[in-house]
């Protein structure tokens, strides 16, 4: 962000929250553009439960598994093409004005979805919805950086992060409430219509960037609102910062796209940073939890639709807890050391979550024939009818290919003792649940549920304050003014093609091979994200633009990332004013 060279002695948490009462604009500011990242949060979040119902009323839906994972992923698509169209948009009409058109998406798809009378109707609202998501996730966190003060930004765009984890356990929140409404799923995806409307209208009175007013040559708005942000001297500093580098961007032949900005060393450099970080995110699998965590507490051993949901609500509350971690370290530990801790807890969870999968799968209760004879010849899965089913357990049940089959385990308090393999329909649900017991079509009975449940806690602790917050941060003010938008809109771009090849492939995965094996995939992706973060990924807390650019020409490579940073000088001391290890 241009500006002034900031000292930083740590106290940025304590500005942040005092920001309020000496400036509450820049305060509004941000948490008005926020809002974009709660519906962001929100709209990823709500499928995972409003699927499980879906399922209930769409049969075509409950019987297919692409067709659950289409749904889910439909928004990541839209996505894709929302943050590519963002990136052009906020340059060519402003960050406001994409605001807004993604306020507009997010409020149409929410209410082509809650009237939806097919699978049809969902995966269009779910496409308008991603739209809004894509053009947001990277519009938001810029609007907030460029009317933040350097010294505190990295805390003000993590309100961003701490808004969409805080959607995503709204979005769980609003699930549970509607569990026993009329209506369930309907009400689940329609509410997101309303922070859409809330948004639409605060950003109508709110002003547009004021580096992307200066760069188009309406320099008068831009130092009145710059005037409103800072103290008097120190928007002095920033107008005279501005003025060098609009001046600078004025003379050069460069031109401000996505191609130019590749032939271009540095922003190379920072482009290799910035989407790296964004595809890495999503390749450590959070969207699998996110998107699937009722689904996976299921395949934990939980039955039962609420119960799953309610679980789900402690994943989900612990991811907004590690964005407000988050928003207290980013400004005084950075963000290099922010990363390497988290993938580091992030790859002993997934180690701890494939161990524990495992024992499941190899420890699932038997089906025997005596549990079978209590139900009806006919409701008997076909696969055992037809074979000898003698060494049948559980998974093997759940897994049989002639039909879809489940597992109606055994009366009384143990779940482990020997259960029936039965065909999957309603009736037969019905007719198990009336013998009191659990009926079971994702996952087995298992006395590790609980270890999964904490597995997958210990996951969210440590991805939300690093690996969740950071890489929006750091491409929101690791780009140059001229190639912030392209850039920008190509790392978020990034971001959801990587999110739909999850979205799309985690329940055909844990289909296909396991769900142990497929959370170990995740886990060695971590270990190559953790390699990245410490030799590509530049430190830029508290820098200026300006620093952050000079540092990136230098091609030095710094995997000590607890020690002290250079000075963007490369003298190898420690600066009070500027820190880039690189």
């Amino acid at each position: 962000m241009e500006g002034g060279v900031h000292e930083f002695d740590g106290s940025t948490f304590k500005e942040c929250f005092s920001l309020s009462w000496r400036n509450p604009y820049v305060l509004r500011l941000a948490f008005s553009a926020g809002i974009g990242g709660l519906l962001f949060g929100y709209d990823t979040g709500v499928i995972s439960g409003a699927l499980l119902y879906i399922r209930d009323d769409f049969r075509s839906v409950d019987r297919n598994t692409w067709l659950q994972e289409l749904i889910v992923s439909m928004a990541v698509a839209g996505a894709i093409i929302g943050a590519a169209v963002g990136g052009w948009s906020t340059d060519r009409f402003g960050r406001r004005a994409s605001i807004l058109a993604a306020d507009s998406l997010f409020f149409a798809g929410a209410a082509v979805m809650a009237s939806a009378t097919g699978p049809a109707q969902l995966v269009v609202g779910r496409a308008l919805v991603g739209l809004g998501v894509g053009m947001a996730s990277m519009t938001s966190p810029l609007y907030i950086s460029e009317a933040s003060p350097a010294r505190i930004r990295g805390a003000l765009v993590s309100t961003n992060g701490f808004l969409i984890t805080g959607g995503q356990f709204l979005a769980y929140l609003i699930n549970l409430a509607f569990t026993k409404a009329p209506g369930t799923w309907r009400w689940m995806l329609g509410v997101a219509a309303l922070p859409a409307l809330l948004q639409f209208v605060l950003m109508l009175f709110l002003p547009e960037s004021p580096r992307w007013l200066y760069r188009k040559g309406r320099a008068e708005e831009a130092e009145a609102i710059l005037r409103r942000i800072y103290t008097a001297e120190e928007a002095e500093r920033e107008i005279e910062e501005l003025k060098e580098s609009v001046a600078a961007e004025a003379s050069s032949e460069t031109k401000a796209s996505l191609a130019a900005a590749v032939r271009t060393a540095t922003v190379r450099r920072a482009l290799v940073a910035g989407v790296g970080l964004q595809v890495f995110q999503q390749l450590v699998g959070i969207n699998t939890v996110m998107y699937y965590s009722p689904t996976i507490v299921q395949l934990a051993g939980f039955a039962s639709n609420q119960t799953a949901l309610a679980l789900s609500l402690v994943t989900s509350g612990l991811n907004a807890l590690g964005s407000v971690v988050s928003i207290y370290f980013i400004d005084r530990t950075g963000r290099r050391k922010l990363l390497v801790i988290s993938l580091a807890g992030v790859i002993l969870s997934l180690a701890v979550l494939t161990a524990v999968f495992h024992e499941t799968a190899s420890h699932s209760p038997p089906v025997s024939a005596a549990a079978t004879a209590q139900f009806d010849a006919s409701l008997t899965c076909p696969a055992v009818a037809g074979g000898d089913g003698s060494f049948w357990d559980c998974t093997r049940c759940l897994k049989a290919k002639s039909t879809e089959c489940g597992f109606c385990a055994a009366a009384g308090g143990d779940k482990l003792l020997p259960g029936a393999c039965l065909v999957s329909n309603t009736t037969v649900r019905d007719a198990c649940a009336g013998e009191g017991r659990q009926w079971y079509t994702r996952g087995c009975p298992s006395s590790f549920g609980w270890v999964a449940l904490v597995g997958l806690a210990l996951y969210i602790i440590f991805f939300s304050p690093g690996m969740g917050t950071v890489p929006w941060i750091v491409n929101s003010e690791i780009y140059p003014l001229r190639h912030r938008g392209a850039c920008g809109g190509a790392a978020a771009t990034a971001n959801w093609v990587a999110n739909l090849s999850v979205a799309q492939s985690f329940l055909s995965l844990t289909e296909a091979i396991g769900t142990s094996w497929t959370f170990l995939i995740f886990g060695g992706l971590s270990v190559a994200a953790l390699a990245f973060v410490l030799v590509c990924v530049p430190e830029t807390k508290g820098l200026p633009i300006e620093e952050v650019e000079k540092m990136l020409e230098r091609r030095e490579i710094r995997l000590r990332f607890w020690a002290p940073p250079r000075d963007a000088s490369g003298d190898g001391k420690e600066s009070g004013k500027s820190a880039a290890g690189v």
